[in-house]
């Protein structure tokens, strides 16, 4: 049986400035490239039964600048849809929504074709990356190289949890994570590693 490897794209100039970022597609950073190299150590030795990446651009540049190669694009390994608060910070969120708390209020609609998601939602996608693996992890290690919040929510819905408590997993840009078993039972063994 092999491991999960959960790998958080690099830094991106959202990510710096605490902007939520699903659907915009926003490029990585120097210092995003960076961390994406640094993380070659980490998984270009490895051989994976499975490598799946977030259609998404920043997701796509990490997976490739750290070496996995042959990473093929999955959907549902999207960025939560953050919806009306696309580019927001919860900063600027909290002047008109002072008890606003993601994991648990979920977000507005947005522009067309960006209704936004719940927790729940989120999780319902997590389930399906999750039942994909579970057909790869027998024959080796998996990678899925996404985003923050939506790599929180799988966490959860591995260890069996509700898809809100990701919010008890927080997750650097650029770093890599794994998930294993110990008796049978999935657990975390490694969590915001960089080389």
């Amino acid at each position: 049986m092999g491991d999960l490897l959960l790998v958080r794209h690099g830094e991106t100039e959202w990510s710096v400035s605490g902007q939520h970022t699903s659907w915009t597609d926003l490029p990585l950073t120097e210092h995003g490239e960076e961390q994406a190299k640094s993380l070659a150590p980490l998984l270009s030795s490895r051989t994976f039964s499975l490598a799946l990446t977030s259609p998404l651009g920043r997701a796509r540049r990490t997976a490739e600048l750290g070496g996995v190669l042959g990473a093929l694009p999955c959907d549902d390994l999207h960025e939560w849809d953050y919806g009306g608060y696309e580019g927001v910070t919860t900063a600027d969120i909290h002047r008109t929504r002072p008890d606003w708390y993601l994991w648990t209020d979920g977000v507005p609609p947005g522009p067309p074709g960006h209704p936004g998601e719940s927790p729940a939602e989120v999780g319902r996608r997590a389930d399906r990356v999750l039942a994909r693996v579970a057909e790869a992890l027998p024959d080796g290690d998996v990678v899925l190289v996404a985003h923050a919040h939506f790599l929180r929510v799988l966490t959860a819905r591995r260890l069996g949890l509700p898809p809100a408590e990701g919010r008890l997993f927080q997750l650097a840009t650029g770093t890599m994570s794994r998930l294993s078993t110990e008796h049978g039972r999935p657990v975390i063994a490694e969590w915001n590693v960089r080389a």
